[in-house]
């Protein structure tokens, strides 16, 4: 067996937006497997706006990329080798093993996950039916609380998590509002998606359509985004409120994002104060194949819509990137390589 992999190797910690000479291109060959391997042909890579952070070298959820290791990430593929009894050749596997073109791991790594055969895209179990599913499926339904007949606002709604929240609050009988930024975006959101409204934050209205659009007040915000977003949706916040924070991509960018107002600032000086918290998707992991299979029912039933930007070409991941950190893709990003 003979397998050149390329990696893109995280060079250098950004300031600011990351630029390419942040990563370097490495080659290497991989010619034969240990005992309970596989090996892993890639065929998408995920983008989504944690990267940025795992860029810093700074205290977080999770541990920094390190420098010269393949930045982080997930991909989808194909098993092409196998010294596993565990896996077969022409096998469907989820990875999280960093940007590179072919995976060699250990059949009982935690981050695989083998895909069942279903009639739903391979990439589309980076996105929907993935992690950002899993994530809006659980911040939603865990942190969340939705009600029947509830108002839920969620930022960032035609992206890979809000697009799937909404829908999600949809089904349970709640009144639900988007933002997004530009009319194509939110007009995907309200005809495509099935939103009852759908605020665009651009359009320099943004305090008084959400208090137009949110007449009985917010009862759940799912945050994705941060800044002016939060602060025009704090004063609309019921008593019993909850917040769900999943990020807040407008200031993954900052050089110093300690020195950022963030959504618990706004949050956490109101009376009364809303329940809200951070969370991650790794909280539930015993449950995800349960998540997994929900929301697959739903998509094959014709009931859950979703949009991907697939961008050719595995040296393209850095500019896919920065588009997702720059609001540029339409719903999941990824790279098809």
């Amino acid at each position: 067996m003979q397998y050149k992999n390329s990696q893109l190797l995280l060079a250098k910690r950004p300031k600011g937006m990351p630029e390419d000479d942040c990563w370097k291109m490495n080659h290497e060959m991989i010619t034969s497997l240990d005992d309970n391997e596989i090996l892993i042909q890639v065929k998408y890579l995920s983008i989504d706006p944690y990267m940025r952070g795992r860029m810093n070298d700074g205290s977080s959820y999770a541990e920094p990329a390190k420098i010269g290791e393949p930045m982080t990430g997930e991909t989808v593929g194909i098993v092409v080798e196998t010294n596993s009894d565990s896996y077969a050749i022409g096998d469907k596997v989820c990875a999280h093993k960093g940007w590179q073109t072919f995976i060699k791991v250990k059949d009982n790594d935690p981050t695989l996950y083998k895909i069942p055969e279903t009639k739903i895209p391979l990439s589309t179990y980076l996105g929907t039916v993935g992690m950002p599913g899993r994530t809006a499926y659980f911040g939603l339904n865990r942190v969340g609380n939705p009600k029947s007949g509830e108002t839920v606002v969620v930022s960032a709604a035609s992206g890979a998590v809000g697009s799937v929240v909404g829908q999600l609050a949809k089904s349970y009988g709640c009144y639900v509002v988007g933002i997004a930024g530009g009319p194509d975006k939110c007009s995907y959101v309200k005809d495509t998606l099935n939103f009852d409204e759908c605020i665009d934050y651009k359009a320099g209205n943004l305090e008084e359509d959400l208090k137009n659009a949110c007449k009985n007040g917010i009862d759940v915000y799912f945050e994705n985004v941060g800044g002016p977003v939060t602060r025009a949706i704090a004063p609309l916040l019921n008593k019993d409120a909850r917040v769900p924070i999943c990020g807040f991509i407008s200031q993954y960018n900052a050089e110093d994002v300690s020195k950022m107002e963030t959504p618990f600032h706004v949050l956490g000086v109101l009376d009364p104060k809303p329940e809200h918290r951070f969370f991650v998707v790794t909280e539930w992991m015993s449950e995800w194949a349960k998540a997994t299979g929900e929301i697959s029912k739903l998509i094959l039933d014709k009931k859950l819509f979703y949009r991907e930007t697939i961008t050719k070409g595995f040296e393209n991941a850095p500019q896919a990137l920065r588009d997702v950190l720059t609001g540029r893709n339409f719903g999941k990003q990824v790279i098809e390589i």
